[in-house]
């Protein structure tokens, strides 16, 4: 196992850059999950950890080596792809135990890394079979057998769970985190799913555009994102932004709607005057007294079993609600609606910085 280290680090193709002065530290035996929409540059950062990319500037030490200039074989790395990529003609057996025998490693070794790759991952009843033989899960188990028997001291993966469907990426999300449990490995793992991310990782890095906007323990996070970026991009349903202006006077701060009716918010650093956004997440909303609170029209109902999922508007303003309530409504309703202050987030209008 190794610790990673990167250090302003930057990704350019010709005149446009693509990753812009990265800073970045995972511990030894971390688990970090890059997260991020399509095309902020989690891959490309993957890829250059991998060497499969070039580093255009800074710096990039993978334990206490210096590894911008090291070819791929000699990182000790492995990585797992979104595509699973073993070879069909092969069995189970012979794909876990490829990378050994190209390194020639004697036949009882390879035998002993395969056996204890096929207990740590439940393959031991399918070793004989071919790939077309297995389900998605248990393809993507060899995959990650493979990679086990290379005794790495740092594991890729990019978007391993993309091919799966959802009850496949459930049960296998638990299985990496109880792989990573049990080896004690330092993963780097690539997702757009923000799911995966919050379920996963002892550490997470949001990006965005290139840049890293917050990183930190998913609670951490979830709880208090750096900007309106983070707070919306984490969270499912996600966090909804209502537009106004922050009041201040006797009592707490309050936010003035465009409507005109105020919400009270917790201690900010905003100024009076300021125009700014705060954002709840649905289930911190809450029921009010007839006559008190805000208004909130229903415009769709989707109830699950333990919760009730509410899509309607605050003015003209979309609002995701939940809810443990089963709550009996229909389109068209008016809810009166409040938040506890602790659990608005004050963002500046302009900039999207937390306030």
């Amino acid at each position: 196992m190794a610790a990673l280290s990167i250090r302003k680090l930057v990704k350019a193709y010709g005149a446009t850059q693509v990753l812009h002065g990265i800073d970045l530290t995972v511990a030894d035996g971390e688990f970090v999950v890059l997260v991020g929409p399509s095309g902020c540059g989690k891959s490309t950062l993957l890829r250059m950890i991998a060497g499969l990319d070039d580093i255009s500037a800074g710096e990039m030490w993978i334990g206490a080596r210096l590894a911008n200039a090291l070819p791929p074989q000699q990182r000790n790395i492995s990585m797992v792809f979104q595509s699973y990529a073993l070879f069909p003609h092969m069995d189970v057996r012979r794909n876990v135990g490829f990378g050994p025998r190209i390194r020639r490693e004697a036949p009882a070794v390879i035998e002993a890394k395969v056996q204890k790759a096929a207990g740590t991952l439940n393959l031991g009843d399918y070793l004989a079979r071919l790939p077309r033989q297995l389900s998605g899960g248990q393809r993507q188990r060899v995959a990650m057998g493979r990679s086990i028997v290379r005794e790495p001291d740092l594991f890729l993966f990019d978007e391993p769970l993309s091919n799966l469907d959802a009850k496949l990426r459930v049960q296998m999300r638990t299985e990496i985190k109880a792989l990573h449990q049990a080896l004690k490995t330092t993963i780097v793992y690539v997702t757009h799913d923000q799911i995966e991310a919050m379920t996963m990782a002892d550490r997470i890095v949001v990006m965005n555009g290139g840049r890293v906007e917050q990183v930190g323990s998913p609670l951490e996070l979830y709880d208090q994102p750096a900007n309106r970026f983070v707070a919306g991009f984490l969270g499912s349903p996600a966090m909804s932004f209502i537009p106004g202006v922050l009041e201040r006077g006797d009592g707490a701060p309050r936010l003035r709607t465009r409507a005109g009716f105020t919400l009270p918010v917790g201690e900010t650093a905003a100024a009076s005057g300021q125009a700014v956004e705060v954002g709840i997440r649905p289930e911190h909303y809450r029921l009010a007294e007839a006559g008190a609170g805000f208004p909130y029209r229903v415009e769709v109902i989707e109830p699950t079993g333990a919760e009730t999922h509410l899509f309607g508007a605050i003015a003209d303003t979309p609002v995701r609600c939940v809810f443990r309530e089963r709550l009996a409504l229909a389109p068209g309703d008016v809810l009166p609606l409040t938040a506890d202050p602790a659990h608005v987030h004050v963002f500046d209008a302009e900039t999207g910085v937390r306030l």
